[in-house]
Parts: structure tokens; C-alpha cells; sequence
């Protein structure tokens, strides 16, 4: 007698095993990078001295700056948390990935503490023109290809967006290193550039405004909101 064989069901990978991990990895990155922009507000009251901004003592400014990059960075890092949590479907993996990226902000931060200085409107200028400079660079355009690109581990995800967005983190400190104004601009681009592959068209005039921005300061400081302390906060 002739048998058949039935063929063995197909298997396929199961395609909502990761839908949780995924759906708990936006839910956390976003609200915590909504409770980082709560934060920061509210510490940041009467701490903006512009150009002549006082760091403080190592272990808070580093805690506060850990906050700060947990609101700028973290909605950047969105679809690169996701890539981690549909490929591993472990919220722990997930967690390893982003903590690992922050740390790299994180020690950016220490950097910064090192060699910030309250400094005056001419340094403030030369700053922000060479972050504009850095737009051009091919370094700048390797790390931000580099960091649009599918996630590995959370340090060499973080280091390639660093390198991406030194040039925007340097206009920070040098303009108002507790300023919100200028923190959310600067957000506002790491975001852009994260999400939107590059294009000359966009990115040539916004380098180029960072420029004459500097310039700017250069020639006319007091043309610029924020750059100077207030006379209620002297």
C-alpha cells in the first residue's frame, strides 16, 4: 500500500514573542526621558549663568548632567532601543543597552568637568564656530552614518552618536551649559539628524547658521539672548 507522508508543519519564528519587549522598551525609554526633561527643568531654576555658568562640585554636576543626557539622548536612541528589544525580546538585554549608552554620555560629562572653565564671550564664539566647522567633517558624517545604522552594543552605539553630536555638546557647554533654551535647540538637532538620513540641503545651511552664530557672539555678544548673566542672577 502506497503511503504519504504529510508534510511537517512549517514553523515559523514566533513573531509576538517580541511585542512585549518591544512595547515596554518605548514605554520606558520615552517616560523616562520624559521624567529626565521633568527633572532638569525644575533643577535647572536660577542655575543659568550663560557663558560664566559655574559647574560645582564633581559628584552632583555629574549626576545632573547623567539627567540631562537621559532627556536629550534618550528619544535619539528610540529606534535603536527597539532594533534591541525585537532582536533579543529580553528586557534585560534591552536595559544592558541602554545603560551602557548612557554611560558613554556619562563619562562624556566627567570629560567636560575636567576641562570646563566659566569663560568669557570670545570662547564661547571660537566654540560654537568650530561646531559648525566639525558639520563638515568626515568624521562627523562616518559617526553619524554610523549611528543611523543597526544597533550593536549600547558603548559602540554610544560612541558612534557621541561622535555624531560632539560638535552640537561642545555649542552647549560653550553657550550655557544649564541653559534650557539652548539644551532643547541642541536636542531638537540630535533628534533630526538621528532620524533623517543627511541630505546637503538641510545639513550645509544648519552648519552653516551654527557658524554665524559664533561669529556672532563674536562681534556682538549682547545680540544674543542667554550667552550673558543676568544682573538678578550676579
Amino acid at each position: 500500500m502506497l503511503h504519504i507522508t504529510e508534510p511537517a508543519p512549517m514553523t515559523h519564528p514566533p513573531v509576538t514573542s517580541t511585542r512585549p519587549a518591544t512595547a515596554a522598551a518605548l514605554t520606558a525609554t520615552l517616560g523616562l526621558a520624559a521624567l529626565a526633561w521633568l527633572l532638569t527643568v525644575r533643577q535647572m531654576g536660577g542655575m543659568d549663568m550663560g557663558v560664566a555658568t559655574p559647574l560645582g562640585p564633581f559628584a552632583p554636576f555629574v549626576a545632573f548632567w547623567a539627567v540631562m543626557m537621559a532627556a536629550m539622548m534618550l528619544p535619539a536612541a528610540v529606534p535603536a532601543v527597539l532594533q534591541r528589544a525585537r532582536a533579543s525580546g529580553r528586557i534585560p538585554a534591552v536595559l544592558l543597552f541602554v545603560g551602557s549608552y548612557l554611560l558613554v554620555w556619562i563619562l562624556f560629562g566627567a570629560l567636560v568637568f575636567v576641562v570646563y572653565r566659566p569663560h568669557g564671550t570670545v570662547a564661547a564664539g571660537l566654540l560654537v564656530i568650530a561646531a559648525g566647522v566639525y558639520e563638515f567633517t568626515r568624521v562627523k558624517r562616518e559617526c553619524r552614518r554610523r549611528c543611523r545604522e543597526r544597533a550593536g552594543s549600547g558603548l559602540t552605539f554610544g560612541l558612534a552618536c557621541a561622535g555624531s553630536s560632539i560638535g552640537l555638546m561642545v555649542m552647549l557647554v560653550a553657550l550655557g551649559v544649564m541653559s534650557i533654551p539652548w539644551m532643547i535647540l541642541i536636542a531638537l538637532l540630535v533628534l533630526a539628524q538621528k532620524l533623517f538620513p543627511a541630505r546637503a540641503a538641510v545639513d550645509v545651511p544648519v552648519a552653516l547658521a551654527i557658524v554665524a552664530l559664533g561669529v556672532l557672539i563674536l562681534i556682538a555678544p549682547s545680540s544674543v539672548p542667554g550667552i550673558m548673566p543676568s544682573m538678578s542672577s550676579m
